[in-house]
Parts: structure tokens; C-alpha cells; sequence
């Protein structure tokens, strides 16, 4: 009698269990599908001028761009508007000054933002807390408010209008820093010792060691640098003078004197300054995503 009594008792505390069990699942459920609607909602909305922009580009003349819904698939593609922009402005041209800027923009950040993150992140010194913490407040203030004393600057070294004067500016930056140093704290010191005691020096571990262990990292640097590089405008055409040094953005900017109302034409020009940065992140997208991962260890 006792032990059917125990079993009787236990068919409820055993449904107990499962209900309590469900609560978290469903939770989690629910968790994971706001999450997703909200992910798919952002995407949406950051996607959207994209569509419009490649429809308007393809479209022809007889088409109309702002009506309303918007029409995202054109009745007739044509790459006219392309082959227009291309032969009215000399686009292999502004690609080249692009790709100048752009690797150069990439390089010097690379190498000079984990210069500086190094001894942040493996040194002991004193004040090196108080140092990162003036770095990261660099970030809080407007490229707008630099823009003039860089300027003088530059003017003073006769650097204006040359691509010294464009690259120079960012070739380090308070965001690659904090980037690396994160990347470089990510390592255990007992690497830094075991190296030490072989004889390395400072820059010797951090060429042969720390460089190759922060190889995501880098590559998230890399594809953010060029992205900011090729993407930049309000700078080199404050900085350049002669319009055979412009790169792809500054030259595009020509297309609104050249075609003041044909809005198709714009977005053909601003596809084709798109382009390259597409391919550089699906080249990279596994790198950055690695990069992403590895920014949220012990800081």
C-alpha cells in the first residue's frame, strides 16, 4: 500500500517538473523569436535604400523613379546609365587614386594601431591606464572640430594637395587602438615570459608573436580602415587640389554638375563606388566575423 501510495504522489511532482522545465523553454523561444523579428526588421530597414538605389540605377529614361509604393523591379534593365557615367568621367582613374588612398589607409592603421595597443595591453608602466582612457576620450570628439587645426597643420608642411595629406590624418585612429589592445589582452602572458626568456625583443614578439595570434582582429581593422578610406569625401576635397588626384567619391561628386535632375545616373555611379567594398567584405566576412568574437574577451 505504501508503495502504491508513493507512486501516485510522484505522478504529480513529475508533472511539476515538466511544467517548470517548459516555462524557461518557452521563454527562450520567445526570446529567440523577437530577437530574430527585430534582426529581420533592421535588415529590412538598412536594405531597403540599397534595393532602390540598384532599381533606380537600372531603369531607363521612360521609367519614374519616385513613385509611390516604390517599384523595385525596373519594367525594362538596361545598363545604360552605367556605360554613361563611365564614358562621361574617367572612372579607371578615380579607381586607381581610390585604391592608393584605400591601401595606404589599410597599411599605416594596421601597423601603427598595434604599435600603440602593445604596450597598452603587454607593458606595465605607469599612467598606462590614465593613457588608454585619454585615447578612447579622443573618440568622443567630431572629425568636424580637428578638421581646421589638421589643416593648418598640413599647410604648414606643404602637404596640401597631395595624398600625404589625406593618408597621414588617419593612419592611426582611437578605435584600431582599443580594437588591438583588446586583441592583444586576449593572450596569455606566459607567451610574453617563455619569449622573453629566449632572448626576443619587444618588437620581435610583437612582429613574430602577437601579430600572427591577432590575425581576425587584423582583418577586422582592415575591412573597417578600408571601408572609412575608400568611403571618405569631406576630407580629400578639402585636401586635394588637382582633379586628376580625386578619388572615386570626390569625383563622383561631379556627377551632380554634370546631371543635376537624372537621379538615375547618381545612383549608377554610387553602385559602381560600392562594388569594390562588397567584395572586400565577402572576402573577409569570415575574418570579421572571427574579429567581432574575439573584441569581447577581458578588457
Amino acid at each position: 500500500m505504501q508503495q502504491t501510495q508513493t507512486s501516485t504522489n510522484s505522478v504529480p511532482n513529475i508533472k511539476q517538473n515538466n511544467k517548470i522545465r517548459k516555462l524557461p523553454t518557452m521563454r527562450k523561444v520567445t526570446q529567440s523569436f523577437l530577437s530574430y523579428f527585430l534582426l529581420t526588421l533592421v535588415a529590412v530597414i538598412m536594405i531597403v535604400p540599397f534595393l532602390w538605389s540598384v532599381s533606380t540605377a537600372l531603369k531607363g529614361k521612360d521609367e519614374t523613379i519616385f513613385s509611390f509604393p516604390p517599384q523595385f523591379i525596373p519594367e525594362n534593365i538596361t545598363f545604360e546609365n552605367f556605360i554613361t557615367v563611365w564614358n562621361t568621367l574617367p572612372i579607371p582613374l578615380y579607381l586607381w587614386n581610390s585604391t592608393v588612398l584605400a591601401f595606404w589607409g589599410v597599411v599605416l592603421p594596421l601597423i601603427f594601431c598595434s604599435l600603440a595597443a602593445f604596450p597598452l595591453a603587454r607593458m606595465n608602466f605607469k599612467g598606462k591606464n590614465t593613457v588608454f582612457l585619454i585615447i578612447l576620450g579622443t573618440m568622443m570628439i567630431p572629425g568636424e572640430v580637428t578638421m581646421i587645426p589638421i589643416y593648418l597643420i598640413l599647410q604648414k608642411l606643404n602637404l596640401i594637395g597631395s595624398y600625404s595629406g589625406v593618408i597621414l590624418p588617419g593612419a592611426v585612429t582611437a578605435f584600431g587602438i582599443f580594437l588591438m589592445r583588446q586583441a592583444f589582452m586576449g593572450i596569455p602572458k606566459e607567451i610574453d615570459e617563455s619569449a622573453i626568456i629566449d632572448g626576443a625583443t619587444p618588437l620581435q614578439i610583437w612582429w613574430h608573436i602577437m601579430m600572427p595570434m591577432v590575425k581576425p582582429m587584423l582583418s577586422t581593422l582592415a575591412i573597417l580602415s578600408f571601408i572609412g578610406s575608400w568611403n571618405n569625401f569631406l576630407w580629400p576635397l578639402l585636401v586635394l587640389q588637382d582633379p586628376n588626384t580625386y578619388p572615386l567619391t570626390v569625383g563622383l561628386y561631379d556627377l551632380k554638375g554634370a546631371f543635376v535632375t537624372d537621379t538615375r545616373l547618381v545612383s549608377a555611379g554610387a553602385i559602381v563606388a560600392l562594388i569594390p567594398i562588397l567584395i572586400v567584405f565577402v572576402a573577409f566576412q569570415n575574418y570579421f566575423i572571427k574579429g567581432a568574437y574575439s573584441s569581447a574577451v577581458k578588457g
